[in-house]
């Protein structure tokens, strides 16, 4: 055991696997030990995406358990940081900490019906938060839980059932119920908070009117640094102080140190999130993007983001490897669309799960246009990896339409290892594409919230520090941007049409 706390350790828990790493004080971008452990995922109707509550809070405990033991012990830790897939949602009993319902994932489609219903009131919502009336948010899935589980709703409003997001979920099992709390970015992605709500303050009745989700069975929020709480001892060998909180998109863009306004970065993960930061004021779009909480400092400030969601990323590339079976591993993507000048004229919109901004459309389905007789699968390859481009460069322009310019693009995720698909990004954008060299964005900027209430770093220090970037700088000119582009614009026209 070391005889000074020197370490932060971060649980970042996403869709397909829970992590938890260590970072170094001095030198926080210097990974001091990780542990990672798969999760698993059901899919028990169309469009339906569902995790076990229970096994995420086992598979987080046993990566930090042993992460803490790599470190030497607990006395190694000075602080936890938490990161989380955002919008996924659990409800849970107060008494014994059981989740009533499988975890809803954020990608579920279930409550469209829901917000079908709710279209008169679309414009109201989205003024008051900042987001589309989509199935996306957690309100409408907590709401269809207490519908479908037999007495949830008046054990509800009786005061014996919670809601949380994974970040609220991991503190109260973490705290032994001590703790029920989210942070302000966590609580702007459910629908039923204003988004100019201080933290601290209260959740919104008229939103959880609207929604069906009694207002006492919501968490405080916390600014996203902040003291939470401690863990119970018996966890993780010592009541380790809880000092961040924050949502895995918007923790990816305070670890590139995007803290000033117009500064943007994209994760290509599961899904990929481009999110730029708007400013200390809150901002709405009028091109249908989402206005967010990018991260609330306490008594140091709070900044709002404009965000772009790519619903379907990394799962393009797992489809492509373990359903088509025309790839033998994710890297090969590389090695494969780099065979072939071009895509051939194939053209892949990859709208599994529908399309976000700017279409919002939610019966968009995924297909594959200008196949022939000449069709490889390296063009297939190389267009299912240009259509995240394409979507990336939709999105842009967005932000750019609504007053906030992407000058320079920072990435982060599994795919920026990709050096042929960094390069495309930039040529299909337009736009310089940065790639830090720490690959661990998303836990990093956790790490660095937990640093700021430790007082080891400060926000200014944080955000002129120097990455490391690869630099990747559009290298075709405008004629063939234009091109392609026009291209994939007849392609998404044609899947939008409506008979």
């Amino acid at each position: 055991m070391t005889d000074a706390p020197e370490h932060v350790l971060v649980l970042d828990e996403g869709t397909t696997s829970t992590r938890a790493i260590a970072f170094r004080r001095g030198d926080l971008e210097s990974v001091a030990a990780l542990r990672q452990a798969p999760l698993g995922t059901e899919y028990p109707d169309d469009g339906w995406v569902e995790q076990d509550a229970e096994e995420i809070w086992r598979r987080t405990l046993e990566v930090a358990r042993g992460a803490i033991e790599d470190l030497g012990g607990a006395g190694a830790v000075a602080g936890i940081g938490i990161t989380n897939q955002r919008e996924t949602t659990v409800v849970w009993e107060r008494a014994t900490g059981r989740a009533i319902h499988p975890a809803i994932v954020w990608q579920d489609r279930r409550t469209e019906d829901r917000c079908d219903a709710l279209g008169e009131h679309a414009e109201r919502i989205r003024d008051l938060t900042g987001l589309e009336v989509d199935p996306y948010f957690s309100g409408t899935k907590a709401a269809w839980i207490l519908d479908r589980v037999e007495g949830a709703r008046a054990r509800a409003e009786a005061g014996e059932l919670l809601f949380g997001t994974i970040d609220t979920w991991l503190t109260w099992r973490l705290t032994n119920g001590a703790v029920h709390a989210t942070d302000a970015t966590n609580a702007s992605r459910t629908m039923l908070r204003a988004l100019d709500a201080p933290a601290g303050g209260d959740w919104s009745e008229e939103l959880c009117a609207l929604l069906g989700v009694p207002p006492g069975m919501l968490p405080s929020v916390a600014p996203s640094a902040h003291a939470f709480g401690r863990t119970a001892p018996e966890h993780l060998g010592a009541p380790l102080p809880i000092l961040s909180m924050i949502g895995d998109q918007q923790s990816a863009l305070v670890g590139h140190g995007c803290l000033s306004r117009g500064r943007a970065k994209i994760t290509f993960g599961t899904g990929a999130f481009l999110v730029a930061n708007a400013g200390p004021k809150a901002r709405s779009s009028e091109h249908r993007l989402l206005g967010t909480v990018a991260y609330d400092l306490g008594e140091r400030g709070r900044a709002y983001a404009l965000e772009g969601a790519i619903f379907n990323a990394g799962t393009v590339v797992q489809w492509l490897r373990d359903d088509l079976g025309i790839l033998a591993s994710a890297a090969e993507s590389e090695e494969v669309a780099r065979s072939v000048p071009d895509a051939g004229g194939v053209v892949f919109v990859p709208a599994f799960t529908g399309l976000g901004a700017p279409h919002w459309d939610t019966d968009a389905r995924g297909a594959v246009f200008g196949i022939t007789r000449a069709t490889k699968r390296a063009h297939v390859v190389r267009a299912a990896l240009e259509s995240l481009c394409f979507r990336t460069a939709e999105l842009i322009e967005a932000m750019a339409a609504d007053g906030a310019p992407v000058e320079e693009l920072r990435v982060d995720g599994g795919m920026a290892q990709n050096d042929w698909f960094l390069q495309r990004l930039a040529d299909v954008t337009g736009a310089p594409i940065l790639r830090p060299g720490s690959v661990e964005m998303t836990a990093l900027g956790a790490a660095a919230l937990a640093a700021f209430e430790l007082g080891w770093t400060t926000p200014k220090a944080w955000a002129a520090r120097d990455t490391g970037a690869d630099r990747f700088d559009p290298a075709v000119d405008g004629g063939d941007r234009a091109r392609d582009r026009a291209r994939w614009d007849g392609a998404v026209r044609r899947l939008l049409r409506r008979d």
